[in-house]
C-alpha cells in the first residue's frame, strides 16, 4: 500500500516537473561557422604521408588529386580521405595535421568521422572530428547482452530491459528537466524513482523481497539526497574545475552547475544502494523461510553480518571506482609540486572525495534500513513464530 502511495506521488511529480518544449540555442563551441548543428559523415583515410603543407585544397572536396601547395613552408602529416556517405560520397578530401599533442596519428585504412561545414561564402569543408567506432562498440556492447541473458537467463534479459528504460529516463526526463531549469533535487529524486519501480520489479519480479528492497532503496536514496545537499552547502564545492560544468555555467547559464552535482551524486548512488539491499532483503527472507520458528530480532542480527561483509567489499569499491575516473588528474597534481592538502582540498578532487563519502554513508545505512523492512515484512506484526524442537533452535541459533 505504501509503495502505492508513493508511486503515485512519483507520478504526479512527473508530470509537474516534466520539461516545457522550448528551443534552447546550440552553444557556440557545438555549432557550425553558420551557427547550424555540426554534421558528421563516414571518411576512409586512402592515403598518408609526411610532406610540405599549406595546399588550398585543405577541408575542401575534390575527385582526384588535391593541388600542391604554393609554398613549402612547414612539413606535417597529409591524409586524403574518402567520404563514404553525405553529399559529397564518393569523393575526396584532404586534412593537414600537424605533429603535436592531442592530434591525430591517421594511417592509410582508419576509418573515421568527418565534420561537415560550409564557410560563409558556402563552400563546403570538412574536418577531422574522431574515429569511428561503431561497429567495435556494437560488437562489445552485443557480447555483454549475450553474456548477461545466457548466465542469468530471463531474469539477465529483464534486467537488459530495465537499463534501457533508466536510460530513458535520463534522456527523455531528467535532462531536459535540468535544462528546463526545474530543481535539481525534485528532478533527480523523481527520476531516480522512475528507475527504481520498473528495474527492481522488471528484474527481480513482483514480491514482497522486491518490495522490501524497492523501501530500502527509496529510503537510502532520500538520505543520499539530504547528505548530497548538505555537503556542497557546507564544502563550497562549484564543479567550475571540469571543464564540461564550465561549458555549462558558460553557454547555458540558466542551469545551476550545484544542481548537476547534486543530480550527479544522486543517481550516481543508485546502482551500488540498489546491489546492497537486494542482496539484504533476499538474505532476510531466505533466513526466515529456513528457521520459521526464529524471531524478528534474530533474523535482523544474522541478516546484518550478510550486511556488513557486504558493506566492507563494496566501500573500497566504491571509493576506487571514483578514484579510477580520476587517474589522470591525480597524475598532473602529482607532477605538479603541490602540497597533499591542496591536492585534496582542491575542487576537481573533493569533488570525487564527497561523492565517495556521501555514496558509502548511504551505502552503510542502506543495509540497517533495508533488514529492517525486510524482516518486518517476513516476519509481519501478528504472525506467531513457529515452535521448533529445543535441539533445532539450538542448532539454528549456531
Amino acid at each position: 500500500m505504501l509503495l502505492a502511495v508513493i508511486g503515485v506521488v512519483v507520478l504526479v511529480a512527473t508530470v509537474i516537473l516534466w520539461p516545457s518544449a522550448q528551443h534552447v540555442e546550440i552553444p557556440l563551441p557545438m555549432q557550425t561557422a553558420t551557427g547550424e548543428a555540426v554534421h558528421t559523415e563516414a571518411g576512409t583515410v586512402v592515403l598518408q604521408d609526411i610532406g610540405p603543407c599549406g595546399s588550398p585544397s585543405q577541408g575542401k572536396v575534390f575527385s582526384d588529386k588535391p593541388e600542391p601547395p604554393r609554398t613549402g613552408a612547414y612539413t606535417c602529416q597529409r591524409s586524403i580521405v574518402e567520404l563514404r556517405s553525405g553529399p559529397d560520397k564518393g569523393d575526396k578530401t584532404l586534412f593537414e595535421i600537424a605533429p603535436g599533442p592531442g592530434q591525430p596519428d591517421l594511417r592509410a585504412g582508419d576509418d573515421i568521422r568527418v565534420v561537415r561545414a560550409e564557410d560563409p561564402s558556402g563552400t563546403t569543408l570538412y574536418a577531422f572530428e574522431d574515429y569511428s567506432r561503431g561497429l567495435p562498440l556494437l560488437l562489445i556492447v552485443l557480447a555483454f547482452v549475450v553474456v548477461i541473458c545466457v548466465v542469468a537467463r530471463w531474469r539477465g534479459f529483464r534486467a537488459l530491459i530495465g537499463l534501457l528504460f533508466a536510460f530513458a529516463v535520463v534522456v527523455v526526463f531528467l535532462l531536459p528537466a535540468l535544462l528546463d531549469g526545474k530543481p535539481a533535487i525534485p528532478v533527480a529524486l523523481v527520476s531516480g524513482a522512475l528507475i527504481l519501480y520498473v528495474v527492481l520489479y522488471l528484474a527481480h519480479g513482483v514480491n514482497l523481497r522486491t518490495s522490501s528492497a524497492l523501501l530500502g532503496t527509496l529510503a537510502s536514496m532520500l538520505v543520499a539526497a539530504f547528505l548530497s545537499w548538505l555537503t556542497l552547502e557546507v564544502t563550497n564545492l562549484t564543479g567550475l574545475s571540469e571543464e564540461q560544468n564550465t561549458n555549462v555555467a558558460t553557454y547555458l547559464q540558466h542551469v545551476s552547475i550545484t544542481g548537476l552535482l547534486l543530480a550527479g551524486f544522486i543517481i550516481g548512488s543508485l546502482g551500488v544502494l540498489n546491489d546492497v539491499t537486494i542482496t539484504q532483503a533476499s538474505a532476510a527472507f531466505e533466513l526466515a523461510a529456513l528457521d520459521e520458528g526464529a524471531s524478528r530480532g534474530e533474523i535482523f542480527t544474522a541478516t546484518m553480518r550478510v550486511g556488513r561483509d557486504h558493506i566492507a567489499s563494496t566501500v573500497y569499491t566504491l571509493v576506487l571506482a571514483y578514484a579510477g575516473g580520476a587517474l589522470p588528474l591525480l597524475l598532473l597534481f602529482s607532477v605538479a609540486g603541490r602540497s597533499i592538502t591542496d591536492v585534496l582540498t582542491g575542487d576537481a578532487v573533493a569533488i570525487e572525495i564527497t561523492r565517495s563519502a556521501v555514496g558509502g554513508i548511504a551505502l552503510a545505512l542502506s543495509v540497517p534500513l533495508t533488514t529492517g523492512i525486510a524482516v518486518l515484512l517476513a516476519r509481519p506484526f501478528g504472525a506467531k513464530p513457529v515452535a521448533v524442537a529445543p535441539q533445532r533452535a539450538r542448532h539454528a541459533r549456531h
